[in-house]
């Protein structure tokens, strides 16, 4: 048990690390798309980059291979977590994934419930509903790791676990909901490559370069089917053995040394590269009708208001009913500060927000309302656990 709780908090650092790394390129790009030099920030993103193999060509703006294809390694290392975490770690048995099983449900409905609200009249707007319903795992938990030591480990699992499960409830509504004309060759060619893969696991082949290899493949496959090509990264990821052949011990098997492998890439730049990419927005000749449209504010309250009242409210139900307990060394305010860190979609909310507004004019009204609604959560949690944690010393302190 001490072994997993100090492999999630060894997590939490990466995540704290790449938080920074997040608002850094995220301020940057803002402030390279107000600037005179806006024209170099869009030029950049707009560059056509060519890359094939004979007559198949893949033929995109830079945007797009950084939102398709760096994208998706991310969410392969997304995919190595929750397998991880469903088998060996703190989603592993019902008692355990119970209570953040809830949250993260309730952190999604009431979310999307609240968008409806502003947006129900319009059915060109009901498309975003799932932005709010999204958290970006590393502002939330850098933020958290902000207060330092004085936060109960239990606490930072559990929103671990909740963004975790959240973000495997974003890539089941990417994959239902936000697809495009499908091309059933592609999928044919897809479905190929997975049974592949299947092969390899169950051969218990534990090199991964064979699975990478085949990854790409089907990358490539889905792509061009209709559905969104990250989906690709996700199942590739699946795939990967926990275990080496013959071994006991994830901590050396193959899905384990993929993730230390790929996290600092993921860190330091995959995700940096697409705040990068995606916050720019310029502010010159913003109105405040603009700010005030229904679809930034139906973000902005679905992540602000929705999340902290979806999680806390779900979670409360899983304790009252006697599934769950409460995380060791917790209080209701602190359960709601957490549930409000919960609210800070950033990355995965302007990534579904790219996927439900392909049109580049909405492009302003997404980041506003992901940026208004993520900063004004991050405030919220910290001050609240703050406040909630204000007589614990940390533990460097107090020794």
């Amino acid at each position: 048990m001490q072994a997993r709780i100090k492999g999630a908090l060894g997590f939490i650092h990466h995540e704290a690390a790449a938080g920074i790394f997040l608002l850094i390129a995220a301020i940057f790009a803002l402030g390279l798309e107000n600037s005179p030099w806006r024209w170099l920030y869009d030029s950049l993103l707009d560059t056509r980059v060519t890359v094939g193999v004979g007559s198949l060509l893949l033929y995109k703006p830079l945007l797009l291979w950084i939102n398709d294809g760096l994208m998706a390694i991310f969410f392969f290392l997304v995919g190595l977590e929750i397998k991880r975490e469903l088998l060996v770690g703190e989603l592993s048995s019902l008692r355990k994934a119970a209570l953040p099983a809830f949250a993260a449900v309730g952190g999604m409905v009431v979310p999307a419930a609240i968008y409806l609200a502003f947006n129900f009249a319009d059915p060109v707007a009901r498309n975003g509903w799932a932005i709010p319903a999204a958290t970006d795992i590393a502002f939330a938990v850098g933020v958290l790791a902000l207060l330092g030591s004085r936060i109960p480990s239990s606490l930072k699992i559990f929103l671990l676990a909740l963004a975790i499960i959240d973000d495997l409830g974003a890539i089941v509504i990417i994959a239902l909901f936000y697809t495009a004309d499908l091309s059933l060759p592609a999928l044919w060619l897809a479905g190929a490559g997975i049974a592949v893969l299947l092969a390899l696991n169950r051969s218990g082949v534990s090199n991964t370069a064979p699975y990478v290899l085949v990854g790409i493949f089907i990358w490539v496959c889905v792509l061009k089917s209709g559905v969104h090509a990250t989906l690709a990264g996700v199942v590739t990821a699946l795939a990967i053995p926990l275990y080496a052949k013959g071994g006991r011990d994830p901590d050396d098997g193959p899905l384990q040394r993929l993730e230390e492998q790929l996290h600092p890439w993921v860190t330091y730049a995959i995700l940096p590269l697409f705040a990068f990419a995606n916050a720019g927005v310029a502010l010159s000749g913003l109105t405040l009708d603009q700010v005030m449209g229904s679809i930034p504010l139906g973000i902005a309250a679905g992540l602000f208001i929705g999340k902290p009242i979806g999680i806390l409210a779900f979670t409360w139900l899983a304790l009252r009913s006697g599934i769950a307990e409460r995380p060791e060394g917790t209080n209701w305010t602190s359960l709601l500060g957490v549930a409000w860190l919960g609210g800070i979609g950033f990355t995965m909310s302007l990534f579904i927000g790219g996927l439900a507004f392909p049109d580049p004019s909405f492009a302003a009204d997404i980041r506003i309302g992901v940026l208004g609604g993520s900063i004004a959560s991050a405030l919220a949690g910290y001050v609240l656990l703050r406040l909630a944690f204000a007589g614990n010393k940390p533990a460097a302190a107090a020794a």
